[in-house]
């Protein structure tokens, strides 16, 4: 029996983040939202193992990434279809895809941004229009390409009287700035390294691919003179808008800085654990966020932050949090308590700019990305 959802155009979101920690997928309404169903499919470890390695310069990168582009679009084609059959969703209510794809490279110093699935494959695999490529038109227009879920976050969760902070906790960290009541003065950023650092780190020393809850981390003691050496990395100076990737923050950068500070004359060989390193990773991480919630004092001295991306189930991460908001009385929560599990979020906000291309509506926002104005973001391969 297919479930009939009323007349309602579906769309269906498709989000690989930069963790790679799998394919998530939602078929969701709007006006209100409603999620009709949701799914997240594990990477083939050859596949993870392949876009994560085409992320750095090697060799035969386009030979490699050709074959990768078309292995991961029928990955998400077969996904989108599983997410149809299992949840008995009527077809002829969808209305479109919207597939992120993955990011490969990230280069908005150059005006461009690459990100890889197939879209003919999709569409070919599933018989639904497919909208991809959406971070090139606002690059085209002089901005970053990214952040671009914070235009999904005002739509979906800015309020008239409480000043709101939208913290994304993915392979990196993004801030959507919510001021009460006052749309146009919405900005948002990349604050720089989340999981992407601490997952590589912990699979390193644990093989474990995520550190659950921050316990390994909690073990740990930040080390003071690894810290400045890492927040010394120009993306932490940089002004918004701003935007970084893998290509900025990645294990290999990661050795350079830990060999650099074992050659200092401040090094103490006691300091130097794993889990130490666990924790100036997370230290890293909060310290960028506290930074970028207290340079909008003026505007929005208090309110609530809210938490989505895989690192809301770190439980240690959002402790550290609330500990370092505490002076101005920020509270930290997950999105859950909005309505939208922060599993869901990134996925939920790329059916959300699949609505807009539909509608012909624009999906950035200027004041976040720096580009010269509104712009209908994304291309559709039609099937």
């Amino acid at each position: 029996m297919q479930a009939k959802i009323s007349m309602t155009a579906v769309y269906i979101g498709v989000m690989t983040g930069t963790s790679l920690d799998g394919l998530d997928l939602v078929a969701a309404s709007f006006q209100p939202l409603q999620l009709h169903a949701t799914l997240t499919v594990p990477f083939d470890d050859d596949l993870r193992d392949e876009l994560l390695a085409l992320t750095l310069p090697a060799d035969n990168e386009i030979d490699r990434m050709g074959i990768a582009h078309v292995a991961l679009g029928k990955m998400i084609g077969n996904a989108v279809n599983q997410l149809i059959e299992d949840n008995h969703l009527d077809r002829t209510q969808i209305k479109a895809i919207g597939s992120h794809g993955q990011t490969i490279r990230h280069r908005p110093e150059n005006a461009f941004s690459l990100q890889i699935g197939d879209p003919n494959t999709i569409t070919e695999l599933t018989g639904i229009p497919v909208i991809h490529d959406f971070r090139m038109r606002d690059l085209a227009a002089g901005g970053q390409g990214a952040p671009l879920v914070p235009a999904f976050h005002q739509a979906l969760f800015q309020h008239e009287s409480i000043h709101r902070v939208i913290l994304n906790l993915g392979g990196i960290a993004n801030v959507s700035m919510l001021p009460a009541g006052n749309p146009d003065a919405v900005y948002g950023f990349d604050t720089g390294p989340a999981n992407i650092l601490m997952d590589a780190w912990c699979h390193r020393y644990t093989g474990q691919p995520y550190d659950e809850n921050g316990n390994w981390a909690a073990y740990g003691q930040p080390i003071r003179p690894l810290l400045d050496r890492l927040q010394e990395h120009e993306f932490f100076a940089k002004e918004p808008p701003k935007s970084t990737g893998r290509e900025d923050f990645n294990l290999e950068w990661l050795d350079e800085q830990l060999a650099d500070w074992r050659s200092d004359l401040s090094y103490d060989e006691l300091e130097d654990t794993p889990e130490n390193i666990q924790a100036t990773l997370m230290k890293l991480t909060t310290r960028a966020i506290k930074k970028a919630i207290y340079r909008s004092k003026e505007l929005m001295p208090t309110g609530e932050v809210y938490v989505c991306g895989g690192g809301a189930y770190n439980n240690h991460l959002l402790e550290q949090l609330r500990w370092r908001l505490r002076k101005h009385e920020w509270t930290v929560q997950t999105t859950d308590v909005l309505g939208l599990a922060p599993t869901w979020v990134e996925a939920t906000a790329f059916a959300w700019l699949a609505m807009r291309y539909c509608e012909h509506l624009s999906g950035n926002l200027p004041a976040v990305t720096g580009a010269q104005g509104f712009r209908v973001l994304g291309s559709i391969t039609h099937p």
